[in-house]
């Protein structure tokens, strides 16, 4: 039993205790990533707490979104235009997908509409390979890349302060705060966004002063393909835009139990727990103790202990339903 806790308790704190500066590199790498989940955890719960509507899709629509901006950059378009056309693909997409395929489904089970996104998530994947092939890329835009000093300065590593981070988790957590502040600002100031945030109160009462329905699900849809590209820009500039990234991307899963399924902050609070914490094991349990690759699995099997004790998330609503 002793030589258990020495392993997996006393070994990795002291390993942690003895090199700070690992700890904190390896935090800001998790963060990084966090923030990467959290980016497409917005989409999920942009859909959700306006329509009911979990949107399986999302995951494939930021790999969709990342392919179509990185295969118009390689035929020779620039990379503003190639930018600007994939963002309005992907708001028109989102727009259409909701007039098309889940409008006439209203009224539906939510399982129905559910296996409609699934669908969707399918045909998107197969479309971008279809048009711009599956050959693995990188999103070359110009971002910056490699490493840089914490603190840059001759004193601080003198002091063992020598915390180096890569530039691509700096680029992750600055567009997720924006992306946050951002619609928070639109949700409260706007007025569609005080409309939506009334049709996702209540869309009995949202129908009896006039907000029309429809018109605010195209918004949804469109803002969540919105975020979608935003979601591709950063993940395509840091890692391989290939279909695994669909799976990666759905590591949003865990974050959303975590967080909520209605709260966008619940999103970002979950996105770094989740960062942080399967970055933490992988480096001071994974790979010594378990012959790493544990980011595959830590992140759901947290997810899967989180929902055991508050199935609601940290931030989302507790709903209650007698039958």
């Amino acid at each position: 039993m002793n030589e258990i806790i020495q392993t997996f308790l006393l070994g990795p704190i002291k390993a942690m205790a003895d090199y700070p500066p690992a700890v904190v590199e390896t935090v800001i790498a998790g963060l990084g990533n966090g923030f990467l989940y959290a980016l497409v955890a917005i989409g999920f719960v942009i859909i959700f707490k306006s329509s009911g509507v979990f949107n399986y899709a999302q995951g494939a629509m930021v790999f969709f979104a990342a392919l179509n901006f990185a295969g118009l950059i390689d035929i020779g378009v620039p990379w503003y235009l190639a930018g600007l056309l994939s963002l309005l693909l992907m708001l028109v997409f989102a727009a259409a997908v909701e007039r098309v395929v889940l409008r006439p489904l209203v009224g539906q089970e939510a399982l129905t509409l559910f296996m409609a996104t699934i669908g969707i998530g399918f045909f998107l994947e197969g479309m971008a390979e279809a048009v711009w092939g599956g050959n693995p890329r990188l999103l070359k835009i110009g971002l910056p890349e490699g490493s840089v000093f914490l603190i840059d300065y001759a004193w601080a590593q003198d002091l063992g302060l020598d915390v180096i981070i890569q530039q691509s988790d700096i680029i992750a957590i600055g567009t997720g705060i924006v992306m946050v502040l951002g619609l928070y600002l639109f949700f409260q100031f706007s007025r569609i966004g005080r409309a939506l945030r009334a049709v996702a109160d209540d869309h009995t009462a949202s129908m009896s002063i006039g907000i029309p329905l429809d018109r605010m699900w195209v918004v949804v849809w469109a803002l969540s393909g919105g975020t979608a590209f935003v979601a591709a820009v950063v993940w395509g500039s840091k890692i391989q835009i290939e279909p695994t990234m669909i799976g990666l991307a759905l590591k949003a899963l865990p974050v959303l139990i975590l967080g909520g399924l209605t709260s966008i902050p619940g999103a970002v609070i979950g996105g770094c727990i989740i960062g942080v914490s399967e970055q933490l094991f992988e480096v001071y349990w994974g790979q010594p103790l378990l012959g790493g690759a544990t980011t595959e699995w830590f992140a759901f099997m947290l997810g899967v202990v989180f929902l055991l004790f508050r199935p609601q998330g940290l931030f989302g609503e507790r709903i209650i339903e007698r039958v």
